[in-house]
């Protein structure tokens, strides 16, 4: 559909924001609530930052999220659902918002969690003598209060030209981050600085944060993967030592990834496990983890300046020859698999 490109840029969209829309699209969205609109509307660098404002309001009132979201993102699904019906809903979503969604509430998650790890049970001013768990507790029921502005975009393209009733909760996302609307107070964040992304839509960066805010708060992921920062700048200086020595076995496989199976095949001296038509297998026993298991193959077909490439296929890690293993790359059984020519 034509909104599509509009709200997957907003989804993704880095830089500061457009304050002045942003604040017109709040107010929008409490008198479309029915709502006195907010006595003051505060700016944060970040959501991290913007907990922090949170817990620091005394005269906010209570929490007004369920009015100017939860209730009129219902009301309006409800309706457009009876419009169109099951099938033609169903149709409407896969063609709009489902193309977001992953991506999106996964990025959604993983602010929280970062927030979560951020913010610590020690920023819990409030509760300085509570527990831990209830300080976490508290921490993640003040996120969920918060809309999520340009990461609610799956849900408002899917909504996109279909009425007004959400014209202010889109404007906010177009122009801003997560927000918190309270009765008197409403507390906004700017947008991210950086946004890096593989393919698939997952925050990847190998030299650098993923995703970044103007005040300093970053996220950190090897396709996908949550990475501190310190061990992205590792990465340049590995070896196999390095690699066997790492006890978190998540992190050692972004090291295997990064540096190379084969290099560190050849590096750590393995020994090939058996040697076939097909190639040769290879194991690398980890501690802590799941063997991995590489096939060499030699590609068959010379190169324009007369060499043979050599490919190396990662396997499951219960594979017992190379046959069996180049088989499973094509969803066959050793048996299944005689190729008239090896490629």
């Amino acid at each position: 559909m034509r909104h599509m490109d509009k709200w997957r840029g907003v989804a993704a969209a880095t830089g500061a924001a457009d304050r002045p829309a942003a604040e017109a699209g709040i107010r929008r969205a409490y008198r479309t609530a029915g709502l006195t609109e907010p006595e003051r509307i505060i700016w944060a660098d970040s959501p991290l930052a913007g907990l922090a404002v949170v817990r620091s309001l005394t005269d906010q009132g209570r929490s007004v999220r369920e009015e100017v979201r939860t209730k009129p993102w219902a009301e309006e699904r409800r309706r457009i659902h009876d419009e169109l019906g099951p099938a033609g809903w169903a149709e409407r979503w896969s063609a709009t918002g489902a193309r977001l969604w992953d991506t999106t509430r996964a990025l959604a998650e993983r602010i929280r969690s970062g927030i979560a790890d951020a913010a610590g049970p020690e920023a819990a001013g409030s509760n300085p003598v509570g527990s831990e768990a209830a300080d976490l507790a508290e921490t993640r029921q003040l996120l969920l209060d918060a809309v999520l502005g340009q990461h609610d975009a799956a849900w408002l393209a899917a909504f996109d030209g279909r009425g007004d009733r959400l014209a202010g909760l889109a404007e906010v996302a177009e122009h801003a981050g997560w927000w918190w609307p309270y009765e008197n107070v409403t507390v906004v964040c700017e947008r991210p600085v950086e946004l890096h992304r593989d393919e698939a839509g997952r925050l990847d960066r190998g030299d650098g944060p993923a995703l970044a805010y103007p005040d300093g708060f970053a996220l950190y992921a090897w396709r996908g993967m949550p990475v501190p920062a310190g061990f992205l700048a590792e990465l340049t200086s590995l070896d196999p030592a390095r690699i066997r020595a790492e006890e978190n076995a998540e992190l050692r496989r972004v090291m295997l990834e990064h540096y190379g199976y084969d290099r560190y095949l050849t590096e750590s001296g393995a020994q090939p496990m058996g040697k076939d038509e097909t190639g040769i297998l290879w194991r690398i026993a980890l501690d802590g983890d799941e063997d991995v298991v590489m096939v060499e193959v030699v590609n068959s077909t010379p190169e324009p300046d007369g060499t043979s490439r050599t490919y190396w296929l990662r396997v499951p890690p219960g594979t017992r020859t190379a046959k069996e293993g180049v088989a499973w790359t094509f969803g066959l059984d050793a048996e299944q698999y005689e190729p008239m020519r090896q490629t």
